[in-house]
């Protein structure tokens, strides 16, 4: 099995350099890959943050790259986890952390209100508190 990096994912994707993107989509259809969540992570920044794509383009992309065949996910259970809290709105990086963190009891997060809201509104566990607010 062969790992891969954000910047081949973001080629084919993005189809910005014709021959990366080729080499890209040759190594995608071959299979037998490994996708560290660290990389869907980076990813789903690149194409939001650098490319400037819509946030439903931006999920349905790593729906799809998911769902590939030959594609083995790090973590699967939690990746899946957080792509669903993500398409009810929660930022895919928190969401992302806080499936890593299902066997806390809570997460705590200093500045970031919208996170523990939506957290707390989609009903997930481990709660997200701010520590010293009440």
């Amino acid at each position: 099995m062969r790992a891969i990096d954000t910047n081949v994912l973001a080629r084919y994707y993005l189809q910005d350099d014709a021959h990366q993107a080729k080499l890209a989509r040759s190594l995608i259809e071959d299979g037998d890959l490994f996708i560290p969540k660290t990389v869907l992570l980076e990813l789903e920044w690149v194409l939001r943050s650098v490319a400037n794509q819509p946030r439903e383009k931006v999920l349905a992309c790593l729906k799809h790259l998911t769902s590939l065949p030959g594609i083995t996910v790090e973590d699967r259970l939690q990746v899946d986890t957080a792509l669903e809290a993500a398409e009810q709105g929660m930022d895919f990086a928190d969401a992302l952390h806080h499936a890593a963190s299902a066997e806390c009891e809570i997460m705590l997060t200093f500045d970031d209100r919208a996170f523990a809201r939506r957290a707390a509104r989609l009903r997930m566990t481990p709660p997200v508190q701010i520590p010293g607010k009440r």
